[in-house]
């Protein structure tokens, strides 16, 4: 099932300053409004496509689900977890993504991107 791009992303307007992101292609979290967005951001340099195919909200959080294929034709599934405050502010989200292989092309992608703005800890 494809959903219409939404016009606003579904997380990152909404992120506290000390939000935190923890995801399989990470060591451990990242931790700031500015960190999540350099690492969402150059996540997504490594798309060549991303479909969703799960949109809900449950209560306080969004679950999301979608499908992408990396830039050297690996296939990812992920699955993401946003968690809002009573104002709709997002202090935490979390992303799974499988399977195995494409999960450490894209670790790999973000070390190379991001090794030198974020620390060395957080890259597999």
């Amino acid at each position: 099932m494809s959903h219409p791009r939404p016009e606003r992303h579904p997380f990152l307007d909404d992120l506290t300053a000390d939000a935190e992101l923890v995801s399989s292609v990470l060591r451990g979290p990242v931790t700031g409004r500015d960190d999540i967005r350099r690492v969402v951001d150059a996540v997504g340099t490594f798309y060549a496509s991303q479909t969703p195919t799960f949109v809900q909200n449950v209560g306080s959080r969004l679950f999301l689900e979608y499908e992408a294929v990396l830039n050297g034709g690996e296939k990812l599934s992920a699955a993401v977890i946003v968690d809002h405050g009573p104002d709709g502010s997002v202090p935490r989200v979390s992303v799974r993504m499988s399977p195995l292989g494409a999960v450490l092309s894209l670790a790999t992608g973000l070390r190379e991107r991001l090794s030198n703005q974020l620390p060395e800890r957080l890259f597999l």
